[in-house]
């Protein structure tokens, strides 16, 4: 998948701005920086970290030759076991990865951004194996369609404790959350439909372990929401790093938001979760990056490149985006 108008802003910014990985505060496993390795990882869309393996990332590839999903160890950047999806046909975009209730993973093939035309997308469901080792496994195959008509989207989350989906669909303005029905049935049709506006051009989501936050990032900058039974209350910004920003996902214990890229080799940062005491910023402008003192002298870049990133959207974002489209 190519987005011209975030690659844009990494060729501005490539070489000066450009930020390396290094250790996140905290020692629990899964809550520092890593770089994932794998070569053929290049388009790294999603992220959800394994509780059956403390340290695992879970992701995929944007687009792929095949239905895979990759377990990244944190500690090294490697990938210590490959999935194969059987069940599910040939995906088309596969944007978001999640976990849900019982250990299950669920898959978001719900990209759509060749002009918003697909009459329906899947969520795919499957089990998270207990042994991390190349295998194949069978899912089930969910097919979506969203009240309001075909929506492009990256961002699909489970609550923890409800099991219910959500995705957020992808728009420039600002996009809507979407609820799928109680349960969702492998027979029919699922219709998901939007409750509430989010002011977010949204790339990413993820929930806190206790369902309590919901943490939305875009290119530029996040936002983390008071879950609020889904009626969405803001609570922080949400700094991010520059690159093409694609993921987010909550470590295991919940003590940090780990937030991903595309591109070989790319970088996974961990920074604090939303709620730490001083972050709070209720005045937030959706979609916009943000930096705040976290009490780290060693992220002191954060303001600089926070500053540069807002720059880039304003020259990005309202002097290109009618003139490129994505593909």
């Amino acid at each position: 998948m190519r987005r011209p108008i975030a690659l844009l802003a990494g060729f501005l910014l490539a070489g000066a701005c450009a930020l390396p990985a290094s250790a996140a505060d905290g020692d629990a496993k899964g809550n520092e920086d890593f770089t994932i390795k794998d070569p053929r990882i290049t388009e790294s869309s999603g992220l959800a970290a394994s509780r059956q393996h403390p340290g695992v990332y879970w992701t995929h590839n944007d687009q792929d030759k095949g239905a895979y999903l990759y377990a990244v160890d944190s500690s090294t950047g490697e990938t210590v076991a490959t999935i194969t999806m059987t069940g599910v046909g040939t995906p088309r975009d596969v944007e978001a990865i999640a976990m849900g209730p019982g250990n299950e993973i669920y898959v978001g093939d719900i990209g759509d951004n060749d002009g918003v035309e697909w009459p329906y997308v899947w969520v795919y469901r499957l089990p998270e194996p207990k042994t991390l080792k190349d295998q194949t496994i069978r899912a089930t195959q969910y097919v979506v369609k969203y009240s309001d008509g075909p929506r492009d989207a990256e961002s699909l989350v489970v609550h923890p404790k409800t099991g219910r989906v959500y995705i957020i669909d992808k728009q420039e303005d600002g996009g809507h959350l979407y609820e799928s029905p109680a349960k969702l049935s492998a027979g029919g049709t699922n219709v998901f439909k939007p409750i509430t506006p989010l002011d977010m051009w949204a790339t990413d989501a993820a929930f806190s372990p206790d369902g309590e936050t919901l943490a939305v990032r875009g290119y530029f900058g996040g936002v983390a929401y008071d879950w609020n039974g889904g009626k969405l209350k803001r609570l922080e910004r949400i700094s991010v790093p520059l690159g093409q920003g694609e993921s987010i996902s909550y470590s295991t214990d919940g003590t940090k938001i780990m937030l991903g890229s595309e591109g070989a080799n790319s970088n996974v940062v961990a920074k604090d979760a939303p709620g730490d005491a001083g972050s709070s910023d209720s005045s937030a402008g959706g979609g916009s990056s943000a930096s705040s003192d976290d009490g780290d002298s060693g992220r002191s870049g954060d303001l600089k490149v926070g500053a540069i990133a807002v720059l880039v959207a304003c020259v990005v974002v309202f002097g290109f985006r009618r003139l490129v489209r994505r593909r």
